[in-house]
């Protein structure tokens, strides 16, 4: 029934259409009295909810929710972690950016340095390119664009933040 996705039959007396994006359900529920027959009911549900999933355009996999804990910073998605290297015994300030890519949880991480000699100006570039990281990965989703992660792949030596055309890669 891939033909008629979104689409159910609860009871024996009409469809229901239900579509959820970014957390909010849009439903109807076509009744074949009302419709006249169970063919037309069919076809005016799958014609509402055609119109409704140009209307929700976007992605569902934007919205995903990240675990509480990766959402330290207020944005989401983005997270401020210290990770601590056993082998040289060094704790490192990171900021960590959560996104799908093709149903499968990804993540980049902006190592700002070591914890002991990390200055203010370093941990601001690794926000702000982090931040950055995200809203792009937004942008491509809710345009139905694709993502170009590689983009960031120098970000310690470049400002990514400062490059205006940026959100629209």
């Amino acid at each position: 029934m891939l033909k008629n996705k979104h689409i159910t039959e609860p009871d024996k007396f009409g469809f229901q259409v239900r579509i959820v994006r970014r957390g909010k359900e849009s439903s109807r529920y076509f009744s074949h009295k009302l419709w006249g027959s169970k063919t037309k009911s069919l076809k005016a549900a799958i014609t509402w909810r055609d119109q409704m999933l140009v209307a929700l355009k976007g992605s569902k996999t934007r919205f995903l929710k990240p675990p509480k804990n990766k959402t330290t910073t207020g944005v989401t998605g983005v997270c401020r972690t210290v990770k601590f290297d056993h082998r040289k015994s060094k704790s490192y300030l990171c900021y960590t950016v959560f996104w799908v890519d093709n149903g499968k949880s990804k993540n980049k991480t902006f190592q700002v340095g070591n914890v002991e000699s990390v200055t203010a100006d370093d941990e601001l570039h690794a926000f702000r390119s982090a931040r950055v990281f995200r809203s792009c990965y937004e942008y491509a989703i809710d345009n139905d664009l694709p993502f170009h992660d590689e983009v960031f792949a120098g970000w310690k030596k470049l400002r990514v933040y400062e490059n205006e055309d940026l959100k629209a890669v």
